[in-house]
């Protein structure tokens, strides 16, 4: 799944996609990279200017008609109107990373061809949330994609259109985010498709004390972790280097036959 965003104040992109120009020409370049998946998003999760719904739907609506011939398209989403005029124009996914806070979310994915998918956080998108507390991370946090998965069943979605998210630095700190990582597998037991969403995230850069420009490798690392402890869709901004490092991964596990066999044949 690559990551365009059309927001001027995205924490690694800085707004590089935030024109149309440059939004249609990353997800070209996404899609000939091997993105299957392409997340559109027109507001950060993290604090700033307020956005409306409006705005967003304009900001996003434009790269999802673009994106839709090219690759299943996601939208990054907290709101039921943006998401269901997303669906209207061809998104394949919704995702939500309030995690239904508004359970008129369900309502707006229930009856339709879209996945769902349900992140954890203990905040709403836009909302500070300083020195997050668990008594345990992992515990926590499968319990409230459990329970937000019971939420959006009894509202009409299907199970095969769920996917869920656990959110790595969703107000979490670095050592609640790699406590999660070791323990993905209890995760990965709630039963739905698992999204690992690591891709150039602090966590990565306070354990490496990397900036923010210099955690490919990290990322590299989490990509195929999350991958070995369950995860099967992983959201990056380096489309080549992790759609190598993720085939190179199903190769060693048995899942992919090499691209050619020639050594020693």
């Amino acid at each position: 799944m690559a990551i365009v965003n059309r927001t001027p104040d995205s924490f690694h992109d800085r707004g590089s996609t935030y024109a149309l120009d440059r939004a249609l020409a990353a997800v070209a370049a996404a899609a000939e990279a091997g993105a299957d998946w392409i997340d559109v998003g027109g507001v950060p999760f993290a604090p700033g200017p307020e956005v409306t719904a409006a705005e967003e739907i304009d900001r996003v609506l434009p790269v999802v008609e673009k994106a839709r011939d090219l690759a299943v398209v996601s939208v990054d989403t907290f709101r039921p109107e943006v998401a269901r005029e997303v669906i209207r124009a061809g998104a394949g996914v919704i995702n939500d990373t309030s995690g239904l806070r508004d359970p008129a979310m369900a309502d707006a994915v229930a009856g339709t061809g879209a996945q769902l998918v349900i992140t954890h956080s203990l905040a709403p998108p836009r909302t500070l949330w300083p020195s997050p507390r668990y008594d345990d991370v992992t515990a926590e946090v499968a319990a409230f994609l459990r329970e937000r998965v019971a939420l959006a069943l009894e509202r009409g979605v299907r199970p095969d259109q769920i996917i869920v998210d656990p959110g790595p630095d969703l107000n979490k700190n670095t050592l609640h985010t790699l406590e999660l990582t070791r323990r993905l597998d209890e995760i990965a037991a709630i039963g739905y498709p698992l999204l690992a969403a690591t891709s150039n995230k602090d966590f990565i850069g306070e354990t490496l004390d990397a900036a923010q420009h210099d955690r490919l490798a990290g990322t590299l690392a989490t990509v195929v972790f999350w991958v070995l402890r369950g995860a099967r869709i992983v959201r990056v901004h380096d489309v080549r280097a992790v759609v190598d490092a993720v085939r190179m991964t199903e190769a060693m596990l048995g899942w992919r036959p090499p691209a050619y066999t020639r050594h020693n044949v």
